[in-house]
């Protein structure tokens, strides 16, 4: 049987605004069933990057929370530190990167927990005995919750193609330490021709791995020391680090990010719900410290109880639509698969794929409108 995806479009009226669309589609997809009175419930959001823009808007997270309490149960909002360097890579910055965001209590009507604790340290390891890992490090706030919801910001990624729910939950649930083994099959690449060594790279690298050689003015990687996190490639402003893969592994990192999806929900069966905003759909994350173009039109909202369904689901609504002109992808108004055309050496349908094979969800699903 086809998975059940709720939608609603972006229309409103004075009857019918989207915040009460986001009320009813909680309550038609059976994310209220999912909590009990007095459960502590993650609420899993990405708070976004110093400087970008594109992350869900305060108002919808607090609409979620409101109908979380309104069962009796105890919302809070969660996300787990960065691997790299920037505005959310301890807790101190994190939580002030939120509240700058707009995510403060007053707004949201819930406390902010971060995942993994003050340096990242504060995880759990969770068996899961999968083709890449035998355990996943996950932050332990989302361990120890008794349900979880999460928002996702529907998206472009330059290392998996799109970042929906899968990678919401696998990567950003993962601590550091998990995100390091996740990113271990990447690794950067510069590209001499377009290199200016300006050095931004070199700041923005968390293990130093990273040199500017005066005398081939140009940025040097120690692979020994690079930890594959990718920072170097979405920091650098022209376009000179690319993504070598490490034996060829381009499904690894995906594959792997699902394997953390399977840890976050491991003891959250019947517990855990999804809700995916398909507006201002940047080519790339929302961890970088500005936000691109949308590639398509506002389509609307999503909600189910499968994460792999959601996500397939999200992925064809892209595809179906047009491409915005003045976005990345003007002039490839033929571009039937927007995210091939954005990186076209990712295959992004592998992590839905993996997660089918590893029972986490089904790509097979049926629309319902509401």
């Amino acid at each position: 049987m086809p998975s059940k995806v709720y939608f609603t479009d972006m229309r409103a009226t004075q009857k019918m605004n989207l915040l009460n669309k986001v009320g009813r589609l909680f309550d038609e997809a059976g994310l209220a069933g999912i909590v009990e009175p007095n459960d502590l419930v993650a609420i899993k959001v990405h708070f976004g990057e110093k400087g970008n823009t594109g992350y869900i808007r305060p108002q919808f997270i607090r609409k979620i929370v409101d109908e979380v309490k309104k069962i009796g149960g105890k919302p809070f909002l969660t996300d787990a530190n960065t691997l790299y360097v920037g505005s959310r890579s301890n807790a101190v910055d994190h939580l002030q990167t939120a509240i700058e965001n707009g995510f403060a209590y007053a707004v949201v009507n819930a406390p902010l927990v971060i995942a993994d604790g003050l340096n990242g340290k504060d995880y759990i390891k969770v068996p899961v005995n999968l083709k890449h890992c035998r355990e996943v490090k996950i932050g332990s706030a989302v361990v120890l919750a008794d349900a979880l919801i999460a928002i996702t910001h529907f998206k472009g990624h330059e290392a998996t193609g799109f970042g929906g729910v899968i990678k919401n939950l696998g990567m950003g649930c993962g601590s550091r330490a998990g995100k390091q083994v996740m990113h271990s099959d990447m690794l950067p690449q510069v590209k001499e021709k377009k290199c200016k060594a300006c050095g931004r790279c070199r700041e923005w690298c968390p293990t130093g791995a990273i040199a500017v050689a005066a005398d081939l003015k140009i940025a040097v990687v120690d692979e020994t020391t690079c930890v594959g996190c990718g920072e170097c490639t979405v920091t650098c402003p022209h376009g000179a680090i690319g993504i070598n893969w490490r034996n060829n592994q381009k499904d690894g990192l995906q594959e792997k990010m699902v394997e953390y999806t399977a840890g976050v929900l491991k003891n959250k069966k019947g517990k855990a719900g999804f809700i995916t905003f398909l507006n201002n759909i940047s080519p790339d994350c929302d961890c970088w410290t500005f936000s691109d173009a949308p590639v398509v039109r506002d389509i609307g909202i999503l909600a189910s109880l499968d994460p792999v369904a959601i996500d397939q689901a999200s992925a064809d609504l892209v595809n179906q639509e047009q491409v915005l002109p003045g976005s990345r992808l003007e002039g490839r108004e033929d571009a039937r698969d927007k995210f091939t055309a954005l990186f076209p050496d990712i295959d992004w349908t592998r992590q839905l794929s993996y997660a089918e094979e590893i029972g986490l969800g089904s790509r097979q699903y049926e629309i319902i409108k509401i």
